[in-house]
């Protein structure tokens, strides 16, 4: 059977079904290609036959894009023979557009990367009136460019400036954007209406002609020679380098082949488009992100950390304990859901304080036209505002989320848990206290259980799930079904102080706040952390989080560690930190200053007497960037290791995802453990190694990882 259906009706006119046998979605693979060659072969043999072409989809979705298992397999050595492939794909579609027929897309469900190109390549393109359809061309987002002709002919649609979104951004949009955009040229009520448009186009049009292929044609906006774009075009790498870092090849491949190729015929334009896709395709960065950002992802979203053989579970009534920022943004993230939520707090006016969390959100929905008031009320009703216990009966999740101290986390506990439905499962939002030591609380604590969410909870996409040592495996595959009703990303991993993604986040601003005690510039700290890909820098951070609760939780970590009979190892941030705060009353941004200067108007600046408090008179210290960036990238890499070692993390995906999503961890790499892999693990071993000789034992490479570098063998 083949990928696609060809029928030519009384009216002489042929539509082509894409419905790829055996799959849920059409992709651009093998099977395609040869599908697509024997078809348009077909074509010109019936050309005299056939007035006009409509090409749509048997699936619900209209194209998925490219094939990622072909494209993330293509080596370097491979490049030529895939450069062929690629041109020869690009060549049937262009014999389509050029056949002097009018082709038509009706476009019956998303289209994305190469499912949008093929739209491209008709004449006309009719979409259905959906808002959850898609188009887009979201091969950036991967480390990669449209190869099947997305940067050359949006471009000569509606211009390079236009099209740079769409392109280098990976911008998505719905049938209504995408009108408005010029990206499609009509809206079908429904199945009915989007075929007959397309006839009408086809009877209207017999002789349809691309624009770019006819004589004369001018970019839409202007060409790079014009005055106008070329002055846009003279400073667009200097803004694409400031927003890369230099970290990610692609969007400057898109704009180097989106500009060269439309100084030149079509046919030249698609030949420089698959020279620089090839060299994409086959680099490293493409294969780190496709790997975690498509594989891993995709796995961890399929269950596969969930427990086998548990039915899964719908949450309708969740309890939240504490209306700060934290319980605030589970509440709403909940409740967007569509699940009723109790938001409790000391008192009814904090726990309202909270709720107005929401309603600040949605009001933003509303006055942008994505939701209705009567959708936001709806969304609001669900949320009860309380400082009565009795109100959280018949709860099924209870989720406490109030501040970092384990005996308050036990009182609050101890007074909720009753209210639990039968069954029902309590969890903890801690960042850092071991769930075990918090189930000591618990009236049952194979229903207690860790759920990690991240500020602001509305936009972090990640949630932590933490096993305690007497967590059930019901429990677990309660709390991961939770944070997928809620559209999160859940990661699991086993019990320790820290658990996984705060030790990891700790080490990235402890080592940057080591710097500074070194005599480094805290500019220099700052920018090596930006040009390893990580989204802020150190110091930065730190003001985000509060120099206090920094200190609070180290305090309480000590705390718990000494009395458990051993030793707290200090580390060096710690003297920098307890300086700024007790000598200098510098506490981080909220309280008007930390490592940052925050001017009522104007932008943030570094503190101007940070670099000389922690400078020697008369000293200069000077820093390699290179090593500046390995020691902030390299001491999360190493920390991860230690992680996969001890037990906390199960999965190498979850360690990818969850330093990813959870702590901003350069993307570049694919993650923690794909750095090491990229970088080679005996490469890496050894790099630890010279790192632990000049600045200390916590670069020391962990037995996991010497074992790896011995054998050669990636994680």
């Amino acid at each position: 059977m083949s990928a696609i259906r060809y029928d030519i009706d009384e009216n002489k006119i042929l539509t082509l079904t894409i419905d790829m046998p055996g799959q849920s979605a059409n992709t651009m693979n093998s099977d395609f290609r040869a599908a697509l060659s024997d078809t348009v072969s077909r074509v010109q043999q019936d050309l005299a036959n056939i007035s006009g072409i409509i090409l749509t989809s048997g699936k619900r979705t209209f194209f998925a894009g490219g094939d990622l298992n072909e494209l993330f397999r293509v080596t370097p050595d491979q490049a030529g023979e895939f450069e062929d492939m690629v041109n020869s794909l690009k060549r049937q579609m262009r014999i389509l557009e050029t056949s002097g027929k009018p082709v038509v897309a009706a476009i019956n469900g998303s289209a994305l990367g190469g499912g949008l190109e093929l739209c491209l390549a008709c004449h006309h393109r009719v979409v259905l009136d959906d808002d959850t359809i898609q188009l887009g061309l979201p091969e950036v987002t991967l480390g990669l460019l449209p190869g099947g002709g997305g940067t050359q002919r949006l471009p000569r649609m509606i211009g390079l400036e236009a099209a740079f979104p769409y392109l280098m951004e990976g911008k998505k949009a719905n049938p209504q954007a995408a009108l408005k955009a010029g990206i499609v040229d009509a809206i079908a009520s429904d199945t009915d209406d989007l075929l007959r448009q397309a006839r009408a186009f086809i009877e209207a049009n017999p002789k349809a002609t691309q624009p770019w292929d006819k004589k004369g044609f001018k970019i839409p906006g202007g060409g790079p020679q014009h005055p106008a774009m070329a002055q846009k075009l003279a400073i667009a790498p200097a803004i694409l380098r400031q927003k890369t870092r230099g970290c990610y090849p692609a969007p400057e491949a898109i704009l180097s082949a989106a500009v060269e190729g439309v100084q030149v015929d079509y046919d030249n334009g698609e030949k420089i488009e698959t020279r620089y896709f090839a060299e994409l395709v086959t680099g490293q960065v493409a294969k780190n992100m496709t790997g975690t950002f498509w594989f891993q992802l995709n796995a961890i979203k399929a269950g596969e950390s969930r427990p086998k053989g548990i039915k899964p579970a719908k949450f309708s009534k969740v309890g939240i304990l504490g209306a700060g920022m934290m319980g605030a943004g589970i509440a709403y993230s909940t409740a967007s859901r569509g699940v009723s939520v109790v938001l409790k707090d000391v008192s009814t006016e904090n726990a309202e304080k909270g709720k107005d969390y929401s309603r600040k959100l949605l009001d933003k929905k509303v006055s942008r036209g994505r939701m209705t008031t009567e959708a936001q009320e709806e969304a609001l009703s669900r949320i009860t505002a309380t400082a009565s216990a009795a109100d959280l009966a018949g709860c099924d999740l209870i989720i406490e989320a109030v501040f970092e101290d384990s005996a308050l986390k036990a009182r609050v506990t101890e007074e909720a848990e009753p209210q639990l439905m039968e069954g029902g499962i309590f969890a903890s939002n801690t960042s850092t206290i071991p769930i075990t030591q918090l189930a000591k609380a618990s009236a049952r604590p194979e229903q207690f259980i860790g759920l990690h969410f991240f500020s602001p909870v509305d936009k972090m996409q990640l949630v932590e799930i933490i096993v305690g040592d007497k967590t059930s495996d019901e429990t677990l595959a309660r709390a991961f079904d939770y944070v997928q009703q809620i559209g999160k990303i859940p990661i699991v991993v086993n019990d320790s102080r820290g658990f996984f993604t705060s030790r990891v986040f700790g080490t990235f601003v402890n080592e940057g706040v080591a710097m500074v005690r070194e005599g480094i510039h805290p500019a220099s700290i700052e920018n090596a952390g930006l040009l390893a890909g990580m989204p802020v820098g150190p110091l930065a951070v730190c003001d985000e989080v509060s120099l206090t609760l920094i200190q609070h939780v180290r305090n309480q970590s000590r705390k718990d560690i000494e009395a458990t009979g051993q030793n707290w190892q200090a580390h060096p941030a710690e003297s920098v930190i307890d300086a700024l705060v007790n000598e200098h009353d510098r506490k981080g941004k909220a309280a008007g200053g930390g490592f940052y200067d925050y001017p009522a108007s104007g932008k943030k600046h570094l503190w101007p007497e940070l670099a000389a408090l922690f400078t020697q008179p008369g000293a200069t210290q000077t820093a390699d960037l290179q090593t500046l960036k390995d020691r902030l990238l390299f001491i999360q890499a190493i920390e991860t290791v230690r992680c996969l070692e001890e037990g906390v993390l199960r999965t190498v995906e979850d360690a990818n995802i969850g330093s990813i999503f959870g702590i901003g961890f350069a993307p570049w790499t694919g993650g923690a453990i794909q750095y090491i892999n990229q970088y080679g693990v005996r490469q890496f071993a050894e790099r630890a190694q010279t790192l632990a000789d000049q600045f200390g034992e916590r670069f020391t490479p962990p037995g996991l990882l010497l074992k790896h570098a011995e054998s050669g063998t990636p994680f």
